[in-house]
């Protein structure tokens, strides 16, 4: 029986995605009870389709209309119409262009600075040093909030994204840390805790100013500490792995490095550090001629959708001559991740460092997969670098 979220498929998905597409528009996975969508077309209906297929029942297996939610929901993820408009709102425009324009250059600035301080080696774990240092650095400095405990983001936005799925070891694994790490994300949301110049600060100011109320403003601080840190290092993970694996795209990179958004976009297509959410049938429903019954959990293979060959020419290969536009990894439509365009900054910053810094980047040992039932991301990637020059590290030969 398909179990979608074992060890052995969160390891290599990739068979099971090939499988479902293939089987037709719509699969039923027995184990779950829950509908399966891995077709880019399908996907991507059910995503733009808010009204057939709901989030307020909840974005995972959970039914939020029979069971109660381990947290309280999330005004952006798991709310529809008209509850998540005034959130979305908020902020859309604090995430915005405008905010997002003056943090441009201290985030490059920043990212110069890492990027020197961990090229001293030529060998190093581009997850902990990168894809996870980088977002810590920025992200919470954004968002208003201290430096002490920020290592709580990770393994707290960790069990968020593992609660999506079934009630597993991954999910068992978290649980015993769950009211120490909620209680300090909590605490974080606080008016009082945050500077009273960030992302949070402006969210209060908009509870002050009526556009939500003050009941809602922690939730949506809330909703940036747990969404906007583990999405964007599997996704700078995904990015560093590809170009170590593809020196044809970097040495493209570092001739164009205008291209460093589009890399990014297409690592998150390629990858897909996003690979599930469910939905919701509102009412009875039919796709591709197989009827889904009102209240039915509908489960969707984001990951599968952007490798799908129906809407890609060669999917399985990272190429930065593609437009990746089009793939549905931020999600599409009405609930399409706000935070997106901060998590393309972020990892502008950091390439475009590595970039004008590193000739050739490359494999130094075996990568392991972080799994999660929710979120495809690397637990440790082994790289060497090769500085520009021919200059290596003070372990270089």
């Amino acid at each position: 029986m398909l179990d979608p979220f074992s060890p052995e498929v969160l390891e290599n998905p990739l068979p099971l995605h090939e499988k479902l597409r293939e089987a037709g528009a719509v699969t039923y996975l027995e184990r779950y009870g829950v509908h399966a969508l891995a077709r880019y077309a399908e996907v991507h209906a059910a995503l733009t389709d808010w009204q057939g297929f709901e989030s307020g029942a909840g974005v995972g297996l959970a039914n939020f209309r029979v069971e109660k939610p381990w947290r309280p929901p999330s005004l952006l993820l798991e709310a529809d119409p008209p509850h998540h408009d005034a959130p979305r709102a908020v902020l859309s425009k604090i995430l915005g262009p405008r905010a997002l324009r003056k943090l441009r250059d201290a985030w490059f600035a920043d990212a110069e600075r890492l990027v020197d301080d961990v090229l001293a080696e030529d060998e190093f774990d581009a997850v902990p040093a990168l894809a996870q240092a980088f977002p810590l650095r920025v992200f919470p400095d954004a968002v208003g909030i201290g430096k002490e405990g920020r290592e709580h983001l990770l393994p707290y936005g960790d069990h968020a994204f593992n609660a999506f799925g079934p009630h597993n070891e991954f999910v068992a694994k978290g649980e015993p840390r769950v009211a120490e790490l909620s209680a300090w994300v909590n605490a974080q949301c606080a008016r009082e805790a945050l500077s009273p110049d960030g992302f949070g600060a402006r969210i209060w100011a908009a509870a002050d100013h009526g556009d939500i109320t003050s009941e809602q403003a922690p939730l949506v601080v809330r909703s940036l500490l747990t969404a906007g840190v583990d999405t964007t290092v599997h996704g700078i993970a995904a990015l560093l792995y590809a170009f170590a694996t593809h020196p044809e795209q970097w040495r493209r990179l570092r001739e164009q490095p205008s291209l460093a958004r589009v890399a990014f976009d297409e690592a998150v297509r390629w990858e897909s550090p996003v690979q599930t959410f469910f939905r919701t049938a509102t009412r009875d429903l039919e796709v591709g001629g197989v009827p889904i019954p009102a209240g039915d959990k509908i489960l969707m293979f984001l990951g599968a959708a952007n490798r799908d060959p129906r809407r890609w020419t060669g999917p399985d290969a990272f190429d930065l001559s593609r437009d990746p536009s089009g793939h549905v990894g931020f999600g599409m439509g009405l609930h399409q991740c706000v935070g997106q365009h901060v998590a393309r900054l972020e990892a502008e910053a950091l390439v475009t460092a590595l970039a004008a810094r590193v000739a050739r980047l490359e494999l130094a040992g075996p990568p392991r997969r972080h799994l999660n039932n929710t979120l495809r991301g690397w637990a440790s990637l082994p790289v060497r670098v090769h500085r520009t020059g021919g200059a290596v590290g003070r372990n270089g030969h």
